[in-house]
């Protein structure tokens, strides 16, 4: 069944490379919509990767007055004397630490990942500011189509 699909998938991919190449202007198009499409979706990745930093700092800033307060309770308990509970409390003071310290290689992540398509939007960016070397190509293959249009119009008695 997936053989009949990728072949189908081929044959679609092959009669559109067909129809662009002979359609210099649909290619363009279709060059710039695929690029504006681009450029919405890692403004959408962008956008959510902001979200989740901002999730996760104010997850750190919570979990910073946990530990300030475990530490507290640390401190309260060795000078009450109650080792014991001293302990203990080190132990859930350790375990915040280290939930503090994969928050914090999360976000180190969410922020090169950030960088990664903040990188990739300026690449779009100066793709879409760079005009295509073939323009006059796309300039008079639009020149054409508009002419046989113009003759078909008069042929059809439309003009």
């Amino acid at each position: 069944m997936s053989n009949w699909l990728e072949q189908l998938e081929r044959e679609l991919d092959a009669r559109l490379s067909s129809f662009l190449r002979k359609n210099p202007v649909q290619a363009h198009l279709f060059s710039e919509q695929h690029l504006k499409d681009r450029a919405g979706a890692l403004q959408r990745q962008r956008q959510q990767l902001q979200n989740e930093a901002k999730q996760q700092r104010q997850q750190l800033l919570r979990l910073a007055e946990d530990v300030r307060a475990w530490h507290s309770r640390v401190d309260r308990a060795k000078a009450a004397g109650a080792a014991d509970l001293a302990e203990r409390a080190e132990q859930h003071l350790n375990i915040l630490m280290n939930q503090g310290r994969a928050l914090w290689a999360d976000l180190e992540d969410l922020g090169r990942r950030f960088n990664e398509v903040e990188l990739q939007l300026d690449e779009l960016r100066q793709q879409q500011k760079t005009p295509s070397p073939s323009t006059l190509e796309k300039d008079w293959a639009l020149f054409e189509a508009e002419q046989e249009l113009e003759q078909l119009r008069r042929d059809a008695g439309l003009n």
